[in-house]
């Protein structure tokens, strides 16, 4: 596919996700239907799809066609290149398009930080002083992570073996296990160092979560989905882990992921929670808007509501007042999501300490989305008969 086709392409699912379709599925059949394009194209049809969803509103939130113009003109592109009618190309630019283009947009704050204005004013509340600069972090693309298994390999011997495979990496600041991908990240599922385990995808905010929290002899994912948070504990940990997810299909990966990296996890079933407690330590991914990591799921932003919000945090109420029973004596709770807002995360945490007046808060950290990691928040509880 040409330059030209790719971003005609990337209008179309636009204007399908405008529609009310989701973007992966909108990418999804627009793949399917499109057996002529390659890896390449598909890749390059998803960053532009990506890159429009990150920054709608400061776009000027209009059609598939003004957006990726607008998107050009930002990037500077030579439109006239992309835009020219040759091909499967969108069509040459109108003379109303032209003049469009030729004003900057007015803009309110909420949309200069592709906010959605009813979530503007939390946004803020939750975040202060740091509530443009989060929210800009969340208009650019994500860097790409790795968890070195350093049951496995150091850093060096990592970032030699992912170096084979044409993929250069570097050091995380502030986190001893962890990778920056600078180059060829799309290659990371077919390398060496991935499939034989001496690496995981994992952004650096769950790294630095989880090394925040002290060892335990017995502990136990609670929200484990795939179960990369239970894979960082037993590597880090001589440990018995568990893991547990009320949806059990999330955590089919697994065994597979836990036999790659050399560790043992048990998976457990709602019901087999009680015969295996307690636990010294239960740890709750809570289900979230995922406001921290927006940028690698933009499509969630827009699609955040009052309702949808409630919601999780009724949910987010019940995972934590759950897990709570199954903490051995002298154990810790710690309650995280990768969200940045207060609704989600201290105003949970406020909730149930009210309720549970026996418990009391050890450590609170909320990381930021930005260039280091995405945005996360945990909370670390000990009953005070534990103290």
């Amino acid at each position: 596919m040409t330059p030209g086709a790719r971003v005609a392409a990337a209008i179309t699912v636009l204007d399908q996700i405008s529609a009310g379709a989701f973007a992966e599925q909108a990418l999804t059949a627009w793949a399917r239907a499109s057996r002529f394009a390659g890896a390449k194209d598909r890749a390059a049809v998803r960053d532009h799809v990506f890159d429009v969803l990150r920054s709608r509103r400061s776009l000027g939130d209009g059609d598939g066609r003004a957006l990726m113009l607008r998107l050009m003109q930002r990037d500077g592109v030579d439109i006239d290149t992309i835009f020219n009618g040759i091909g499967h190309a969108p069509e040459p630019m109108y003379k109303d398009e032209i003049a469009a283009l030729s004003h900057p947009l007015t803009l309110s704050d909420a949309a200069a930080c592709d906010i959605p204005d009813g979530l503007w004013p939390l946004w803020q509340a939750s975040l202060g002083a740091d509530a443009v600069t989060a929210a800009q972090a969340q208009q650019a693309r994500a860097d790409v992570f790795l968890r070195v298994n350093q049951r496995k390999a150091s850093i060096a011997q990592a970032m030699d073996a992912l170096a084979q495979d044409g993929i250069t990496t570097q050091p995380h600041p502030g986190i001893c296990t962890c990778l920056r991908v600078r180059d060829n990240p799309r290659r990371i599922k077919t390398a060496a160092a991935y499939l034989t385990g001496l690496v995981e995808l994992q952004d650096a905010a769950s790294q630095r979560a989880v090394g925040l929290l002290p060892p335990a002899a017995r502990l136990l994912d609670y929200c484990a989905g795939g179960g990369g948070k239970a894979l960082a504990f037993a590597d880090r940990d001589d440990a018995a882990v568990f893991a547990h997810d009320i949806a059990p299909a999330r955590m089919k990966d697994l065994p597979d992921r836990a036999a790659r990296a050399g560790v043992t996890i048990t998976t457990l079933a709602t019901a087999e929670l009680a015969d295996h407690a307690p636990f010294d330590l239960v740890f709750c991914d809570a289900p979230c808007s995922g406001s921290g990591t927006w940028r690698r799921t933009p499509d969630a932003k827009w699609r955040l509501t009052a309702d949808r919000l409630q919601a999780l945090t009724t949910m987010q109420d019940d995972v934590i007042t759950q897990a709570a029973p199954l903490v051995a004596t002298g154990g810790l709770l710690a309650y995280a999501t990768c969200s940045v807002l207060r609704d989600e995360n201290d105003a949970v945490v406020a909730r149930f300490l009210d309720h549970h007046p026996d418990w009391s808060l050890q450590l609170r950290d909320q990381a930021l989305p930005g260039p280091d990691g995405d945005g996360f928040f945990l909370a670390v509880l000990s009953h005070k008969s534990n103290l």
